[in-house]
């Protein structure tokens, strides 16, 4: 009888997760799935410690070392992601916009340690922002609510915009490039990081060149991100057991992208790439 039920709890995620792959493939399902999905996050694990929801980066041997003391609760990795992507054009007195700021821990650092005249951060999930309200404040900081794809903000308003390991969940990738390149002031820059398999990262790069914008620089940082998964695996999979309820752990910790996860033999396989690109909207 018990291997009769685990058969079909096991043929039943199966379905589950065939019929998720093939609604992917639909705009809407991927921009509900999205939404949906953090705002169960910011609302089911509003954490303080947790601040960021990506992979994490170690700077490459040219880039300048990071030296900001943080503290050890800190997620460092993720937090140099954001620093290190901004550093790819002067930010100093600049507007900025992110778009996908999640639980606003890369808003807060840009912030607070590169001095732009303002910062604004995005997030479609209305529970993520409003976590985001209450943990982080600083005076050239606000965050509201948003679409990627119908971006709140006047034409020609912005300098920078960041989008960092978020455009892959977006219904319309190309929707989204034609509103960054709207908000962006003449001259303005889209500093932008994501992974994708290696067949969507050849279409994200087509995309990409039809955008209207100057492409200055793609930088295939996949080694830089295993590295940082690496490094960080005891530190996460500790957070992960202490946040997440146990029946959700082994879920979450995949999510999360341990050592061992999808996402993290995938990229040291190669049939996953991450990307850094800087684009620049002429003058």
């Amino acid at each position: 009888m018990f291997g009769l039920s685990f058969y079909i709890v096991r043929q039943t995620l199966k379905m589950v997760n065939f019929i998720i792959r093939v609604f992917k493939r639909y705009p809407w399902f991927k921009r509900l799935n999205a939404k949906v999905t953090y705002e169960l996050l910011a609302k089911k694990i509003p954490a303080e410690e947790w601040q960021f929801m990506n992979y994490g980066y170690v700077p490459n041997a040219s880039e300048k070392p990071f030296d900001i003391p943080l503290g050890p609760e800190v997620q460092r990795h993720s937090l140099q992601m954001y620093h290190y992507l901004a550093l790819k054009t002067d930010v100093q007195g600049k507007d900025i916009l992110e778009v996908g700021s999640g639980r606003g821990g890369g808003a807060k650092h840009v912030a607070s340690a590169l001095q732009p005249a303002s910062y604004i951060g995005m997030d479609l999930a209305q529970s993520a922002v409003d976590l985001a309200k209450r943990l982080h404040k600083v005076p050239n900081l606000s965050f509201i609510q948003g679409s990627a794809e119908s971006i709140p903000l006047p034409d020609n308003s912005i300098d920078v915009v960041l989008n960092v390991e978020s455009c892959h969940a977006y219904g319309s990738v190309d929707k989204f490039f034609s509103e960054v390149k709207r908000v962006l002031k003449p001259g303005g820059y889209l500093l932008l990081v994501d992974f994708r398999s290696v067949e969507n990262m050849d279409l994200l790069k087509s995309q990409l060149a039809k955008s209207g914008l100057e492409l200055l620089e793609e930088e295939n940082i996949s080694q830089n991100v295993i590295n940082a998964m690496e490094e960080e695996d005891d530190t996460k999979q500790a957070r992960i057991k202490r946040l997440v309820p146990a029946k959700w752990q082994k879920l979450f910790a995949d999510f999360a992208g341990v050592v061992g996860s999808k996402l993290h033999t995938n990229l040291k396989n190669g049939t996953r790439l991450y990307y850094r690109f800087a684009l620049r909207k002429k003058s």
